[in-house]
Order: C-alpha cells, then sequence, then structure tokens
C-alpha cells in the first residue's frame, strides 16, 4: 500500500497553488523551510494564510524577500540541487520539473538546455514554489501523483518576450501530449511551473479514479473570479499489486523508408507516448513490412489515433486497451569520477530491487572521458552498488 494523490486541477495550476493545497494537506511548514534554507538562496520567508475563494476556505502562500532576486541559468540550478543536502527524492523530482521547463524554453528559443536562462521560471519564488512543493510531497509520503485534465484559459499575457496568446509558449510545449479541458475565462490559469510539475511526475491524467480519500487540501491564487480560484489537492491509498491500464495502438506499415520511419519514432516519443517500437512482419503476398505499436495512456488513445493517421501512410489504427503491472520507478543522481550520473530506481513495496544508470549520461560520460561504452558503464555500475542499496 502507498500513498497517492489526485490533483484536482479545475481551475488550472500554479506553483504557489500547489504548494499552499500540499501545506493544507497536512505537509509541515518548518520541514519544507528547513530544507529550503540550507539551499544559497536570497533571503525569504514564507507565509502561509488563511482566504476564502467563492466559499471555499484554502491555504494560501505570499513569498517576501529582503533583498531583490534575480534570475538563473538551468546549468545553476541543476548544479544547486545536486550539491544540496535535500532527500535524495526531492533532488530527483525537482530536477525532473526543471528539465521539462528547460527543455521547452530550449526548443523555442533554440539553444542548448545548459543555456537555456529562466526568466518567470527561474525567479526565487518559483524555485522555492517546484522544490518546497517537492519537499511537501516528501513529507507527506506521495509516492503516485494522478491529476485531472488541464485548464489554461484564455487572453494574452506579458510576458518577458512579449506579449503572447495563452497558453504562453513554455505552457503550450510543456502541455503537449497532455489531455487539456475547456475552461473560458480571460486569465492564465496553468502557469509552465504548475504544467512542469504534471508533466514531470503526474503518471496518469483523467476523471477522479475510483479511490477512498483519506484526505484533502485545497490551495488558492493570488486571481479572484466568480468560481473557486483553488486547487484540491486529494489524499489516497495506492495498491502497488492492482495494474493500470495503457492504449496499445497497432497498424501495418509496407510504403515507408526506413529513414521515415525513424523519424516518426523521435515525433511520437516527443508528443508524450509512453512507448513505440516496430516490429519486422510478412504480410499477404509474402512482402514484407512493418508493425508500429504505440503505447499511451488510456486517456491519450484518441490522440495518438489521429496522430498515427496523419504521420504515417497507414489508413487505419488498431487499438485496445490492456492492464499492466509496473515497479515504482525514481531516480537519483550519484556523483562517480566521470561527474554527476542520474540512475533509475526501481521498487517494491517501499524497496529497492533494481537499479541503473540512465544511458544517455554513460554515453556521454563514455564520449568526454573517450574510454569505451563498456568500460564506463561498468565503473559507473559499482558506484551505483557502493551508493544505492539493493535488496
Amino acid at each position: 500500500m502507498t500513498k497517492a494523490l489526485y490533483l484536482d486541477c479545475h481551475a488550472g495550476i500554479a506553483g504557489d497553488m500547489l504548494l499552499s493545497s500540499l501545506i493544507d494537506l497536512g505537509a509541515d511548514i518548518d520541514y519544507v523551510n528547513k530544507h529550503l534554507l540550507t539551499l544559497p538562496l536570497d533571503q525569504f520567508s514564507l507565509n502561509f494564510s488563511k482566504k476564502n475563494k467563492q466559499g471555499i476556505q484554502a491555504t494560501a502562500l505570499t513569498i517576501t524577500f529582503k533583498e531583490a532576486h534575480h534570475h538563473r541559468k538551468a546549468a545553476d540550478i541543476f548544479k544547486m540541487i545536486n550539491e544540496s543536502t535535500l532527500p535524495k527524492r526531492v533532488k530527483a523530482r525537482s530536477i525532473r520539473i526543471f528539465d521539462v521547463i528547460a527543455q521547452a524554453e530550449a526548443k523555442i528559443h533554440g539553444m542548448r538546455v545548459e543555456e537555456v536562462h529562466f526568466h518567470e521560471v527561474g525567479a526565487m519564488d518559483s524555485i522555492i514554489d517546484i522544490i518546497g512543493s517537492c519537499l511537501a510531497l516528501e513529507y507527506l509520503d506521495i509516492t503516485e501523483i494522478q491529476a485531472s485534465p488541464i485548464p489554461t484559459g484564455n487572453g494574452k499575457i506579458k510576458i518577458a518576450h512579449g506579449i503572447y496568446p495563452i497558453p504562453a509558449p513554455a505552457t503550450a510545449e510543456i502541455l503537449k501530449g497532455i489531455p487539456l479541458t475547456t475552461f473560458d475565462v480571460q486569465s492564465e490559469l496553468t502557469t509552465p511551473t504548475g504544467a512542469a510539475f504534471i508533466k514531470a511526475l503526474a503518471t496518469k491524467i483523467g476523471p477522479l479514479p475510483s479511490i477512498t480519500m483519506t484526505d484533502i487540501g485545497y490551495g488558492c491564487g493570488t486571481k479572484d473570479f466568480d468560481f473557486p480560484n483553488v486547487i484540491r489537492a486529494i489524499q489516497y491509498t495506492a495498491t502497488e499489486t492492482t495494474p493500470n491500464q495503457v492504449q496499445v495502438l497497432e497498424c501495418q506499415i509496407d510504403d515507408m523508408t526506413p529513414e521515415t520511419l525513424g523519424y516518426f519514432i523521435e515525433q511520437v516519443i516527443d508528443e508524450g507516448a509512453l512507448d513505440a517500437y516496430y516490429t519486422p512482419i510478412t504480410m499477404k503476398k509474402s512482402r514484407p513490412a512493418t508493425q508500429l505499436t504505440v503505447i499511451s495512456s488510456v486517456t491519450q488513445a484518441t490522440y495518438f489515433e489521429d496522430f498515427i493517421l496523419k504521420n504515417t501512410t497507414s489508413l487505419g489504427v488498431r487499438s485496445c486497451a490492456v492492464n499492466r503491472k509496473v515497479l515504482h520507478r525514481q531516480f537519483q543522481t550519484i556523483h562517480t569520477p566521470y561527474g554527476a550520473i542520474l540512475v533509475k530506481i526501481a521498487m517494491k513495496d517501499n524497496k529497492i530491487i533494481k537499479a541503473k544508470p540512465e544511458f544517455e549520461d554513460v554515453k556521454n560520460a563514455a564520449l568526454q572521458s573517450q574510454q569505451s561504452f563498456t568500460n564506463v558503464y561498468n565503473d559507473i555500475q559499482n558506484e551505483v552498488r557502493k551508493h544505492i542499496q539493493i535488496d
């Protein structure tokens, strides 16, 4: 049995709303504040208060700084988190959220991830929102996160690069592949920070599942509308042995070149598919062909059916929902002679049963050290065993 969270984002999601909802849910303010104060940030204070939003009493967050706060580069934020004394799961979750934002900003501005200079998201209050929320999750011992479809709002917003339609460019990029819902409000309801939290940590987007709720927290935003501007955090207990469902989409292709097939796989993964692969098959008249398989969440099935029909030569798609059972996964960064390496950890019943370094990190380490991939991988795997206790 694990503790799980469902985020009801009927009015959108922003970093301050999320952190406030988790505090309202029962996360300890002193625990969050104590860990945040260990980071090399401008002097700040967290102020939580109760606000009434259209009849709903919720918790609101105000962050005050003693000095003018500044923006930071993605590389600086990653370095700060990696070198901190934050709990391991907090580090992993925080890095995943910032990486989602950095990837989006890098694509929009045409630069490398490490060179991304955060503006709204890099300000101290957003850093505190993201890491503070991960600390609150840690205090509550939340293992699994699900969320409702996300409303973005309508209209225009002024950002660092000028006036843009809502959703802002970074928010729109992050929300690719995430089910959205319509809410005709002339205001920004979901920020890049809130969108990144959902993209990085939510395992399923959809309506409230069949659960037994154990507690509920409300966090509110600063804006006032004719509806409650709150996010509702619902805590429940999940059974690890219960299988969840995914959608399997398949079609057969005999008239696409290897280059275009490879390009499609990159496209569909970038769009948010859980997995995609090709299988060599033989069709009628002994004609060699390829079977395309795309795996997505059940809620995104229609989106990816249309995506396949639009971006391949196939005239049809077969689709079915199947059960799957997965180990709980989390990430941890360890320091090795080759530098910082991200490690994927698989757990069952809160015990670590597998751990392996991420391929891209090992590949980059091999290239930089000019050693063989196998030797570098074995060295790093030995470091993994020193840092992580596998049951």
